[in-house]
């Protein structure tokens, strides 16, 4: 298997070649997760992988609840469909609160104080009250709890990891949190363990593949043993090949998009470049540093076949849909590509 076949794999996978998928929750649920710290590139990875999607169609699924936003897997902001928040929380919500561990030892976030802090949030929010992190901050102050930018952070960190809070709607332009479970009820407080990193690991391979285990091991944030079982929990219905010393893993009815000069306008941290550990099927070693631009920051991207020819962003004027900057020069076939690529970000952002 090529890098190319690799790529026109994981471009049909991943929904960037033509998409029967209509629903913004139904396409986060086939992801998985999408990484969406940056709130605004985020409902684009949603919105460049629906045909005729706008803005305000994602922002109406954020708002209605079926599209849920909080720390999950690593430990940064992911999309989650309503209807997978809890198992993944199960998985994940540990190993996310491991991450933090140190920094709320120096921040004195003791598990009693967690515990008021927890009660005063659930106190603030209750009956659908939802409220900005300011908001919330003010109320744990008003508590007699000293709470700071930081210190509130790492306190709203640990109400997610509790299962207690998520996205709330948008006020404005304003963020707003929400009880998790006036969101989305819950069904069951048990799960189990294998069923649940099938489920994980079955999402993941099928939407990112052909995709590796340490690719796994990355995007999941859980441990290798755990991988390795979900793995092997899932082998009978992917195909495992050996590539170049590694193994890629991809599901068995995995068909290849036959699109060829298949231009992709994508967001700030999309999950074709940032779910992979290993990135070099699609962005070359040289060009590494104008699209990772310091540890964690993933710039966005224009993609020509999977390959990644370049960045872009919206543009400040009026006369343009984007600017874009090229790794090396296009010809004008690709130009005009890449230009119906903008309307369609425009149409979107409508």
């Amino acid at each position: 298997m090529t890098d190319k076949e690799i790529l026109l794999l994981r471009l049909a996978n991943q929904q960037l070649a033509g998409s029967d998928i209509k629903e913004p929750h139904k396409l986060v649920g086939w992801m998985g997760a999408m990484q969406s710290q940056n709130y605004e590139m985020a409902k684009w990875g949603i919105g460049c992988r629906i045909q005729g999607i706008t803005n305000k169609d994602v922002e109406r699924s954020y708002d209605d609840g079926d599209i849920i936003r909080l720390h999950i897997l690593r430990p940064t902001w992911h999309f989650v469909s309503k209807d997978d928040i809890y198992w993944m929380l199960y998985l994940s919500a540990h190993r996310v609160k491991m991450a933090n561990n140190s920094a709320d030892k120096v921040l004195g976030l003791t598990d009693d104080l967690i515990k008021k802090t927890n009660s005063i949030i659930e106190k603030a929010l209750r009956d659908n009250a939802h409220l900005t992190r300011e908001e919330l901050k003010n109320a744990i102050n008003d508590a007699g709890i000293e709470a700071d930018n930081r210190r509130v952070n790492h306190i709203m960190f640990r109400a997610e990891t509790s299962s207690l809070v998520c996205n709330g709607a948008m006020r404005g332009k304003k963020q707003t949190y929400a009880l998790l479970e006036e969101r989305v009820p819950k069904t069951t407080d048990t799960f189990d363990k294998d069923e649940c990193l099938y489920k994980l690991a079955y999402k993941y391979f099928r939407s990112h593949g052909p995709a590796t285990l340490p690719d796994f091991i990355w995007w999941s944030g859980l441990t290798t043993t755990d991988c390795r079982r979900a793995v092997e929990l899932i082998k009978d219905d992917f195909i495992l090949e050996p590539v170049g010393g590694q193994t890629y893993i991809f599901h068995r009815e995995s068909v290849p998009t036959d699109e060829v000069h298949l231009i992709n306008l994508l967001p700030a941290f999309d999950e074709f470049i940032v779910s992979y550990k290993d990135r070099k099927e699609t962005l070359h070693t040289d060009h590494h540093k104008k699209i990772i631009t310091s540890p964690g920051i993933f710039q966005p991207s224009i993609s020509k076949d999977g390959k990644t020819i370049g960045s872009w962003k919206k543009a400040s004027t009026k006369k343009d849909i984007i600017t874009a900057e090229y790794f090396e020069p296009v010809n004008k076939s690709t130009e005009k590509l890449i230009g119906k690529a903008a309307e369609r970000f425009k149409a979107y952002m409508l």
